[in-house]
């Protein structure tokens, strides 16, 4: 059945670098990398194909970035703005077909079976989405295609940037003969590394390893391993319409240095109660169980959940029930490292009722969000919100 579908997967060149050379021409041709301020746990978000022949990478600390490249730009991300840009690669993609599934802010996976022939075949439809993009939002990407998503991938990423490669059936079987195995879509380091304790260490080797071997090791994921193996595993293209609901909304946060100050790890909190409240309204969204997460500066991490009676979509009262279990962790005098709130136990259409009249506290979070989504996230907050010392 994989052999006869045709998949796509679109995939964005160093989206965030990229971006930020598109709106400053400045950047352009320049190294650039897309991180948080300068920091010792800032790290590197995105890095321009300019950068990348110092050794400057995503995950690496941005200090280290700067390190490696003296005439390195760094720019403060704003994922506003790059969810803004993905939505609009997004809307492209879906012109060719209804069956796009999001992978990622910068990849989709599209299956053009039944579209295809419309736009000159697979190759067409490839060709137009990168005209496309290049055109109407200045960048640029590589489309791998494929009888199925793990091909698909692979081939995405065989020429970069700007790429277009495609896996044909017959020649898949010498394509994953010799690939190392890790970088099979789906097969992350801990998989690699149990597989290489079985003696494989390639695409090739895991196809012909016996599939009773892989269950033993691996349970039913044994199954879907031979079947990667052989490039014929056929997981489908699940657009947003078929995806499961959403289960939880969180947010978390890791401190620029370790502490125990109370108005700081408040401040952080209701911080990330506000963002988690602003998402849930975003999408007709309130819960009833409140999550705390306290990672400590030894690492450990303290979880603890409270469910209540009412649903919560407001900030200010999800950061209530999630300051009271903070508050009762002060015994530990350990430093902290990150604080993060999710609410779960959700209900769509659900509101929340208030300490205000129900429709003027509605109106006012309305009135808040409105101007939040036009200017930017905390344009607006509340005081508590400002840092001491600072203005607006």
């Amino acid at each position: 059945m994989g052999r006869n579908r045709t998949i796509l997967l679109v995939d964005m060149n160093a989206f965030f670098a990229s971006i930020e050379q598109q709106c400053n021409p400045l950047l352009m041709g320049k190294p650039v990398v897309v991180g948080g301020p300068v920091c010792s746990r800032s790290v590197v978000s995105a890095a321009s194909y300019e950068a990348r022949p110092f050794g400057v990478r995503s995950g690496m600390p941005v200090v280290e970035a700067l390190g490696r490249c003296p005439d390195l730009t760094l720019v403060v991300g704003d994922i506003r703005k790059y969810v803004d840009v993905s939505r609009r690669v997004f809307q492209i993609c879906g012109d060719y077909t209804d069956l796009l599934e999001v992978y990622s802010i910068d990849e989709c996976f599209l299956d053009v079976t039944a579209t295809q022939d419309r736009f000159g075949g697979a190759k067409g439809v490839a060709g137009e989405i990168k005209r496309r993009i290049r055109g109407e939002l200045g960048l640029t990407c590589s489309v791998g295609i494929g009888p199925n998503k793990t091909l698909a991938k692979l081939a995405a990423g065989m020429q970069k940037p700007d790429g277009l490669t495609e896996v044909r059936p017959d020649e898949v079987k010498s394509l994953l003969e010799n690939l190392p195995v890790e970088e099979l879509h789906g097969v992350g380091n801990k998989v690699a590394a149990r597989l290489r304790r079985l003696g494989v260490t390639t695409a090739g080797a895991l196809g012909r390893i016996p599939v009773e071997r892989l269950k033993r090791a691996f349970g039913v994921y044994g199954e879907i391993l031979h079947a990667m193996g052989n490039g014929v595993y056929d997981s489908p293209v699940v657009p947003y319409y078929d995806q499961p609901e959403v289960k939880s909304v969180g947010h978390s946060h890791t401190m620029s240095k370790n502490t125990r100050d109370w108005d700081t790890l408040s401040r952080n909190l209701l911080r990330l109660s506000e963002m988690v409240g602003r998402r849930l309204r975003e999408q007709n969204l309130a819960g009833r169980t409140i999550t705390l997460a306290v990672r400590y500066a030894d690492m450990h991490t303290f979880t603890r959940q409270r469910s209540i009676s009412d649903y919560l979509d407001d900030g200010f009262a999800i950061y209530q029930v999630a300051s009271s279990i903070l508050r009762e962790q002060l015994g530990d005098k350990r430093p902290i490292r990150l604080v993060g709130v999710c609410v779960s136990n959700l209900a769509r259409g659900t509101r929340q009722l208030s300490l205000f009249s129900d429709e003027r506290w509605r109106k006012l979070l309305k009135a808040m969000d409105a101007i939040n989504d036009r200017y930017g996230e905390f344009v607006i907050r509340r005081a508590s919100l400002v840092e001491p010392g600072r203005k607006g």
